[in-house]
């Protein structure tokens, strides 16, 4: 084996976000009858929101927003998004959110095929996420993916966001590994890739929308199982 340790982002990369955001906006739009108050659709909140919340931690990863900021204000601007007047108890709203959404369980197609494959081949998996550590934690445990990672660094235990190496030092001291005999497997360019490149560690860029940049990530796959012809 060429590498020994693999580091996995989670949402959008083995955890299907989308899918289970979806699912826990859905059950808030219909609980609080938003319809009556204003938002014309659940489509049209759903869109709003994951536009939005993936611009706000678009923010974030590039260090321009804290965390606490993400959660008091995504559901304010979503409101302020669709032209309707936000109601006084957004922040239960958010609180709603956040306790439905860590007990959602899809996965990314081929996902657990792939966990399944390399914990069998020997390798040693491991976390390394932005999200908050509670939230993480139970997503994992929620889709019963738990026990093929050793490790679940975030930016609680880091101190460090990615793509910050400070992150990826850290998850490295944790697991006892070398950026020699590491991988780090993501979706996202800046925090996964760009991140883990500049410590020496190899990459797995998931791009299912085919994008390029101006530098080379070390793989380039659209779907988690082509993962398989790499390990």
């Amino acid at each position: 084996m060429k590498y020994t340790h693999i580091f996995f982002d989670l949402d959008h990369t083995l955890w299907d976000f989308e899918k289970n955001s979806s699912e826990s906006l859905e059950e808030i739009f219909h609980r609080l009858a938003l319809e009556q108050h204003g938002v014309t659709s659940k489509d049209a909140f759903i869109t709003c929101f994951l536009k939005i919340n993936t611009a706000l931690w678009d923010a974030f990863d590039r260090g321009q927003l804290h965390h606490t900021y993400i959660r008091e204000q995504r559901f304010k601007l979503v409101f302020a998004e669709l032209g309707v007047h936000c109601p006084d108890n957004h922040d239960e709203i958010g609180e709603m959110y956040l306790r439905a959404l860590p007990d959602k369980k899809h996965l990314l197609e081929g996902a657990l095929d792939l966990l399944t494959y390399a914990q069998a081949a020997g390798y040693r998996m491991h976390i390394i996420t932005n999200g908050f550590n509670e939230i993480q934690v139970r997503k994992i445990a929620s889709s019963q993916i738990s026990h093929f990672f050793e490790n679940v660094i975030s930016f609680d235990n880091a101190n460090a966001r990615k793509p910050d190496r400070r992150i990826f030092e850290f998850a490295m001291q944790t697991a006892g590994a070398s950026a020699e005999e590491s991988i780090m497997v993501g979706d996202n360019w800046v925090a996964d890739i760009m991140g883990a490149k500049q410590v020496g560690i190899d990459t797995v860029y998931l791009n299912p929308a085919g994008l390029q940049f101006d530098e080379a990530p070390t793989y380039d796959i659209r779907r988690l199982e082509e993962l398989l012809l790499i390990l």
